[in-house]
This record gives C-alpha cells, sequence and structure tokens, in this order.
C-alpha cells in the first residue's frame, strides 16, 4: 500500500504524440551528455536509463496517441546517443560512430521499446474494455434494464 499511495503523488501528465517524443528525446539527450560528464559516455549506463524513460512516456501519453509511445522510444534512443556515440572527426566518423553505438547496444533499444509497446498496449485495452462497458451500461440504460438483466440482441432475419 505505501508504494501505490507514492505512485498515485506522482505526477500524471499527459502528452500528445509528439511532446512524448520530444520529452523522450530531450530526456535520452540530456541523460547521454551527463553520462558523458560522469562516467566518460558508458552505454550501458544509457541503456539501462534508457528503460525508465520509455516507461515513463509510455505512461504519460494521452490515451489517443498511445501508438505513438513505441514509436517515439526508439528514436529518442538514436537521438539521444549522439553525445556518446564515441565517433571520430567529421561528419562521416560520426555517423559510423552512431550506426556502431545503435547496433552494438540494439538490445537496450529492443528492451525499451517493448517495454513501451508493452505498457501502451495494455492502457489500450484497459480504455477498450472500460469503453465498451460503458456502453453496455448506456444500452441497458436505454432499455430500462437493470444490470443483471441484459438480454442478448435479438437479430433480424431477412425475408426472401
Amino acid at each position: 500500500m505505501p508504494l501505490y499511495r507514492a505512485l498515485r503523488r506522482m505526477p500524471n501528465p499527459r502528452l500528445t504524440g509528439l511532446g512524448s517524443g520530444l520529452f523522450a528525446a530531450a530526456v535520452m539527450f540530456l541523460l547521454a551528455c551527463l553520462l558523458r560528464l560522469l562516467f566518460d559516455g558508458s552505454l550501458v549506463a544509457y541503456g539501462v536509463l534508457f528503460l525508465p524513460v520509455s516507461a515513463l512516456t509510455a505512461l504519460w501519453v494521452r490515451p489517443a496517441d498511445l501508438v505513438s509511445a513505441p514509436v517515439a522510444v526508439p528514436i529518442a534512443f538514436a537521438a539521444g546517443i549522439l553525445p556518446i556515440c564515441g565517433g571520430s572527426d567529421g561528419f562521416g566518423g560520426q555517423v559510423i560512430g552512431l550506426l556502431t553505438a545503435l547496433a552494438m547496444h540494439a538490445g537496450w533499444l529492443y528492451g525499451g521499446t517493448l517495454v513501451a509497446g508493452v505498457i501502451a498496449s495494455t492502457r489500450k485495452i484497459k480504455l477498450m474494455t472500460r469503453r465498451r462497458q460503458q456502453r453496455l451500461r448506456q444500452q441497458q440504460q436505454r432499455h430500462g434494464q437493470g444490470p443483471g438483466q441484459m438480454r442478448p440482441p435479438q437479430r433480424r432475419v431477412p425475408t426472401s
């Protein structure tokens, strides 16, 4: 119960699809800069920190934009890894360093995307169930039936 109460006190913003992508990209970029300063750009620490950012992104996106969370987090991973990818001087060296870092740490990328996908899918299923229950209640109220008196819908068979 104390954990539940603590979680209920946390902020509960509702971000749009674009806002959730910008949030994830900005946080991952700032974390990468911080890791570069403190730990000389540890990619493993970056991957570990990517998982909770993915979860928060999926939790904070608004219900209408749930599908955008699993799309936004891999983009945020790639955008944030730039300060610590370790490429050499020049544009080509930076691109090769970025691609190498993405290939070597794809497990973290897949894991964070999976976390965001599972959370977004669970939220969508809960939302669809809640809407279906509301529709059933409204139908019951329209037809003057109690909650336990729901009759199966009558089918009309076309006459030929």
